[in-house]
């Protein structure tokens, strides 16, 4: 899938806004439950990773984008903002 595929599900504001405050970067904090779920999926290994991923994909996908992605912090933060912006499904990124 392409960067501006519509039909992928998107990231919400809300989980855009909560990973960025994760990495110090805006947004605003999570909840306690929430803050601990980003906390896993970010230091997870790979085959944990896989499994919260398809738990919580919103939450993964924004996360990957944080730390995978060269425009990801930049893409949250429009996202944040309201913005709508389509984000690959399935980002070639390290497990």
């Amino acid at each position: 899938m392409s960067l501006t595929d519509t039909t992928s599900p998107t990231i919400p504001a809300e989980v855009a806004a909560h990973v960025l405050s994760h990495f110090g970067r805006g947004g605003y904090p999570a909840g306690d439950w929430t803050e601990t779920l980003i906390t896993l999926i970010d230091r997870a290994d790979m085959a944990n990773r896989a499994k919260l991923l398809s738990a919580f994909p919103e939450y993964g996908r924004a996360i990957l984008l944080a730390k995978y992605d060269e425009e990801g912090i930049a893409t949250l933060q429009r996202i944040a903002q309201g913005e709508t912006v389509a984000v690959d499904s399935s980002p070639n990124v390290p497990f």
